[in-house]
């Protein structure tokens, strides 16, 4: 049986698998990032034990990622960087995802049991 610890590790997998398979593709453009931030955050802080979920869409590498006239590109990865706060039998993850070498790599951050 897992530990409290290792389930709330699994509990952070579960949100980022769900955030990103869930989002990636849809239309982003700098003047719509702000409403998908937060749609993003709001729905997979429904989810059991997810404390907090912070998403920035990087306008910067939207602009860049637009490639025809229509004003938008695709979600990816690469567009955001994303922090997450679970909270599972008294043990606290901290998560987050963040390009490293050109790669959306998500990471714990930090694992707290509380007292």
């Amino acid at each position: 049986m897992a530990t409290d610890a290792e389930q709330a590790c699994f509990e952070a997998g579960i949100k980022f698998g769900s955030l990103y398979h869930q989002f990636a593709g849809t239309p982003v453009s700098p003047s719509s990032a702000r409403s998908l931030e937060a749609a993003m955050a709001e729905a997979i802080e429904n989810q059991p034990f997810c404390e907090s979920v912070t998403v920035e869409i990087r306008d910067d590498r939207v602009a860049d990622a637009i490639d025809h006239e229509n004003g938008y590109t695709e979600l990816t990865g690469s567009l955001m960087d994303v922090e997450m706060r679970i909270d599972y039998e008294g043990v606290r993850v901290r998560t987050r995802m963040a390009m490293v070498d050109g790669y959306p790599l998500m990471e714990l951050v930090d694992v707290v049991e509380e007292a």
